[in-house]
């Protein structure tokens, strides 16, 4: 946005909202190739940061002794909040999340934000959208990436909301208040009776229902417990194609019979380079040796 222009002095004054990281040099000159006229940046100035800006906020380090004194002699610190923010006026451009008191504590440990810790959220938040998960007093706990958008969290009763990015708050604040859910009760239950493993994943005594209603967002296996590789696929497949390099049978292909291999033409062993004995290479070493000092 153009502020200023004057023709006599060939001075322009501009002000330019951007991203980090951009070149306000290389821009100016970037102006004057397009008028035809040449240009160069004479005087920069921030004004704006973030939420921050020249208009409101701006303090010395006067001002701020001046409130560190007040505290310590009256014991007013009306001054001192005057100067110094908090950390959640940095933060007041992001979409809020609320979260329970009960599931503070276990997102700074990292644990994702799920449908139970869930108390109120903005209106228009995004799949993969930045948002930022504040307490009920307004505290900010982590910015932490939308897993689902708000028509998806007014209708469902499952899930996982964000997923932490960065976290903020301090642990140990709140209390720890995680596996006191019903669902966690039921499954330190089955471990005790064996019914699940010590870790906590099926096994033989484990119900059937089980196995089929209860999802763990956190482990890599499969619901039937295959383990799930992103590079091989499920064992099954990777056995499958382990045997295929072998020259084994794949799926949907018969076993070739005993005759079929009695009658096969045999296969000439591949040749392999046979690596020089380390004597005979120690030898031809010093022979060159010898022959570059000779010569």
């Amino acid at each position: 946005k153009l502020l200023e222009f004057d023709n006599d002095r060939q001075l322009a004054v501009f002000w330019v909202s951007c991203e980090a990281g951009t070149y306000i040099r290389t821009l100016c000159v970037h102006l004057g190739l397009l008028l035809g006229v040449g240009g160069h940046m004479q005087e920069l100035r921030r004004v704006r940061s973030g939420a921050m800006d020249e208009q409101s906020g701006m303090v010395t380090l006067h001002d701020v002794m001046d409130a560190q004194w007040l505290q310590d002699n009256q014991r007013d610190e009306s001054y001192l909040r005057s100067v110094i923010k908090p950390l959640e006026t940095l933060l007041t451009t992001y979409k809020r999340i609320v979260v329970k008191d009960s599931a503070v504590n276990a997102i700074t440990y990292g644990a994702k934000l799920m449908i139970p810790g869930l108390l109120r959220y903005e209106a228009g938040i995004e799949v993969h959208e930045e948002v930022v998960l504040i307490t009920t007093k307004g505290e900010a706990i982590a910015l932490g990436i939308a897993q689902m958008s708000t028509v998806e969290l007014s209708s469902c009763d499952h899930g996982v909301v964000a997923k932490v990015k960065r976290c903020i708050m301090e642990r140990d604040l709140y209390p720890r208040r995680w596996g006191l859910g019903p669902t966690a009760t039921t499954k330190k239950q089955m471990k005790e009776s064996g019914k699940l493993d010590k870790y906590g994943r099926p096994n033989e005594a484990t119900p059937a229902q089980w196995k089929q209603e209860y999802r763990d967002f956190n482990d890599p296996n499969g619901p039937n417990g295959t383990v799930l590789d992103p590079n091989h696929g499920t064992e099954p497949q990777a056995a499958e194609a382990a045997g295929a390099k072998e020259g084994m049978p794949g799926r949907g292909q018969e076993m070739p019979s005993k005759q079929d291999v009695e009658m096969a033409e045999p296969v000439a062993p591949v040749p392999t380079e046979q690596e020089p004995a380390p004597v005979a290479a120690a030898a031809e070493k010093t022979e060159k040796k010898k022959r570059k000092h000779e010569g």
